[in-house]
């Protein structure tokens, strides 16, 4: 009986210890990606994505935005490289099953008054977390 608690204390303790390890690995990417595009970075914004993702944006006057990582990635292209360009993104929510994440982001744009909130699929692909497809709507202007 003694044998059957070790183990079991045991197998739970290397199943938080991977599920933390993924976690860390899932938010590495995310982070990838907010940060490429907090300092435009567009070599790491793509490389968070799986390069035939799809990432449904925003616009204005238009219902449904779509666009490759890589036609994301050129929207920072004639900014600084590496420079802070004012915005700050924050990783909300991690549910995690096996080999797919769910993620929750906000992206605020302090200087024209924007806040988005991006939702990310990631799947763990040839062992690297990559995000599948993104959604982001940008939300109401808060009135003070």
């Amino acid at each position: 009986m003694h044998k059957i608690l070790l183990f079991t204390i045991a197998l739970f303790a290397f199943l938080s210890v991977n599920a933390q390890d993924e976690e860390t690995a899932i938010r590495a990417t995310l982070q990838n990606y907010l940060d490429g595009s907090s300092y435009s970075n567009l070599e790491q914004i793509t490389s968070a994505f799986y390069p035939e993702a799809d990432l449904f944006l925003s616009k204005k006057d238009q219902e449904l935005w779509v666009l490759s990582p890589q036609e994301y990635a050129d929207l920072f292209k004639n900014r600084e490289q590496g420079k802070f360009n004012g915005r700050v993104g924050k990783i909300l929510s991690i549910d995690q099953s096996h080999n797919i994440a769910l993620a929750k982001a906000s992206i605020e744009i302090p200087s024209r008054s924007m806040m988005f909130i991006d939702i990310f699929l990631l799947k763990k692909l040839a062992g690297e977390w990559k995000i599948i497809s993104k959604a982001a709507t940008l939300l109401p202007e808060q009135k003070s």
